[in-house]
């Protein structure tokens, strides 16, 4: 048998009884977990034996109902033991000791927040770590690790970025998105993880809020159809073959705030808020999510961490969620508008049913603070209980009682040419094309030369944005994959000759195409608001204009994370795709460009006449550049197989 740095054994070590389970044999490894009394110390070899012959206890018994197995557990558990289950700190801030002392219940890695050096293989020895401390405790109760694993396991150096939200949703395909959801599953499964903060179903409707690429449409029909990715992320089972923990996030209404600005209020009646950012919650909570995330915003100037009527009345009694209810980074410490979490935020929340508290570095100060209400009665003992229970379910649902570490036979497939192959599917059927004077798309493959210019043009982080590898990603060549130049070259062969220059200085009239690859540098939360203005950079104008100067057709692919402010620009340009944020395998943008693909894409969003309409969104009266829907394809019409809306339901572009 093969063995991790930390001298315990693997996934795959565990007798049949992996948690990806390809043959679980009656998940025969419970036993084992019993006999650690340190995290890093040796397991006994298991037995061969059933784990419910060999439990001890009622709750080691894997053939009781979940149910009886929580209840057990819980009769068993101290206060402390309760409240641990209800933290989660940031790995930077909780050592491998920290989580056995103080019963920690789950440990999360903030965007960047990666072992070193940063392989799949480096994440799962951690992540055994740091369950092996989880089952040194008394009662041996596995941790559950959380990441934002948002388009692909984007943590990972190496793992397959696909694209970002806004780029699935031009798809309008629930079934490829369910088919990505399972990819990220198992990529995640390779390097233990097993909770995904993930899918974000805002409904955002401003396109200056800088979490814009993380909607998958302004219109909820789209967000909750997408919610097919939830299902391949969890598998028909929380206990099946490669299965992560989803979460619904943020809930609710963090699309909608005024301005675009980010956890920013919500202005809306009740009836409006059910009406366009309820629903995506509705049919998550109906395929089985396992955990919901709060969002940092308002509802009518009420800081959503604290709303019980939104987050008890509502989701869990209305819509009858029965999983957990996770706050965001340090959420709760709004609560009261001072810094720092106070007495005052631990009881709001905790009582608004928020079920476990992300106080990523004062996790400590939260356990204390929460035990001190416990003890005064200000939060009650039913509350705590009610919570634990929930996470607790989820675990053993999970399967993580039988198989806690990580599986190494999924390591392999972080990355993998099979899961790259989706993603480069994924990349053509998203693309967008907006404009194609004179049938100028696609390109030959073949003859004469192209020009290609942009700072996006070969550039993995440009193209893959924010949530890679960091939070707020950053240029350059960060993780492995195909960029959009490369994936041109890789099309074209020796049929044609490809020559580059990022600001467009070379061009001539001897060139047959240009291809002007421009749009955003990579950014996230936060820092991705962009309130003054949509356009399109100085470096990036003074390209096009370079490229315009020489006659050549010129093509333009937008790498944006949200329509862009170009109007004024689009009459000097040829042909338009809107690229969106493709992630590591460009070579799905140059398929549609070479028409190895045809184009199928739609608009998600309504895309602006100017930056002055914002918001605009679809049936508010307000004339778009080009409306939700529409898309350009080549060839003749698709027959009455297109999804609706058609895409001759909006203007053409000017």
């Amino acid at each position: 048998m093969s063995s991790n740095p930390s001298g315990t054994l693997t996934g795959r070590d565990r007798a049949g009884g992996t948690r990806a389970g390809r043959a679980w044999q009656g998940r025969t490894w419970a036993r084992g977990a019993a006999t650690l009394s340190l995290a890093g110390a040796c397991l006994a070899v298991p037995s061969t034996a059933p784990a419910s012959v060999l439990a001890a206890l009622p709750y080691q018994d894997s053939g009781l109902p979940v149910a009886e197995r929580v209840a057990d557990l819980m009769s068993r558990m101290s206060l402390d033991e309760k409240l641990g289950q209800m933290t989660q700190g940031e790995r930077g801030s909780v050592g491998f000791s920290d989580v056995t002392a103080y019963r920690l219940g789950s440990v999360l890695s903030g965007g960047g927040s990666a072992p070193s050096p940063n392989t799949a293989t480096s994440w799962a020895d951690m992540y055994d770590k740091y369950q092996n401390a989880a089952l040194a405790t008394p009662l041996k109760i596995p941790l559950i690790y959380g990441v934002d694993a948002v388009h692909g396991h984007n943590n990972v150096a190496g793992a397959t970025i696909f694209p970002h939200n806004i780029g699935l949703g031009a798809t309008y395909d629930p079934a490829m998105v369910e088919r990505i959801g399972r990819a990220v599953a198992e990529e995640m499964s390779g390097t233990g993880i097993d909770w995904n903060f993930a899918p974000c179903l805002c409904v955002a409707r401003d396109d200056r809020w800088g979490r814009t690429y993380e909607s998958f449409g302004e219109t909820p029909d789209l967000p909750a159809a997408m919610t097919s990715i939830i299902t391949g992320m969890q598998g028909t089972a929380l206990s099946g073959p490669a299965s992560v923990l989803a979460t619904a996030k943020h809930y609710v209404g963090d699309g909608g705030t005024g301005g675009g600005v980010d956890q920013g209020d919500t202005r809306l009646d009740e009836a409006d808020l059910r009406t366009l950012h309820l629903p995506p919650f509705q049919a998550a909570v109906q395929r089985g999510v396992g955990s919901v995330m709060v969002s940092f915003s308002s509802w009518n100037g009420a800081k959503l961490h604290g709303h019980r009527y939104l987050i008890t009345t509502v989701l869990k009694g209305e819509l009858r969620f029965d999983g957990f209810v996770v706050s965001d980074w340090n959420g709760i410490d709004q609560i009261d508008g001072v810094k720092g979490a106070s007495a005052l935020d631990v009881r709001t929340a905790v009582n608004a049913g928020i079920d476990m508290v992300m106080a990523p570095t004062e996790w400590r100060r939260f356990i204390d603070l929460l035990r001190a209400e416990v003890q005064e009665g200000r939060v009650s003992m039913a509350r705590v209980d009610d919570a634990v229970r929930r996470v607790l379910t989820k675990k053993f649902e999970l399967g993580l009682f039988e198989r806690p570490l990580a599986d190494r036979w999924y390591t392999a497939r972080v990355g993998s040419p099979e899961h790259r192959a989706l993603a480069r599917e994924a990349v053509a059927k998203s693309q967008v094309v907006l404009k194609n004077d004179g049938g100028l798309l696609p390109l030959a493959t073949s003859g004469g030369k192209i020009f290609v210019a942009g700072k996006s043009a070969d550039d993995i982080g440009n193209q893959s944005g924010g949530w890679t590898i960091s939070w707020q990603g950053s240029s350059g060549d960060i993780t492995p994959g195909t960029t959009i130049l490369e994936g041109i070259k890789e099309t074209v062969g020796s049929g044609a000759t490809v020559t580059y220059s990022r600001d467009g200085t070379g061009i001539d009239p001897s060139y047959r195409v240009a291809v002007a690859v421009v749009g955003e540098t990579p950014y996230a939360e936060v820092r991705g608001d962009r309130p003054a203005g949509l356009g399109l950079d100085a470096a990036d104008l003074k390209t096009l204009a370079t490229l315009r100067a020489s006659g050549v057709p010129v093509v333009v692919v937008l790498v944006s994370g949200r329509p862009l402010d170009i109007a004024a620009e689009l009459p000097g340009w040829n042909a338009l795709v809107a690229a969106w944020l493709p992630g590591s395998e460009g070579r799905g943008v140059a398929d549609v460009l070479f028409g190895a693909v045809r184009p199928t894409g739609r608009l998600p969003m309504t895309w602006m006449s100017s930056a002055s309409q914002q918001p605009i969104n679809a049936g508010d009266g307000k004339t778009p550049l080009f409306a939700q829907g529409f898309g350009l394809t080549y060839g003749p019409p698709r027959g009455d197989t297109a999804p609706a809306p058609a895409r001759d339901s909006a203007p053409g572009p000017a």
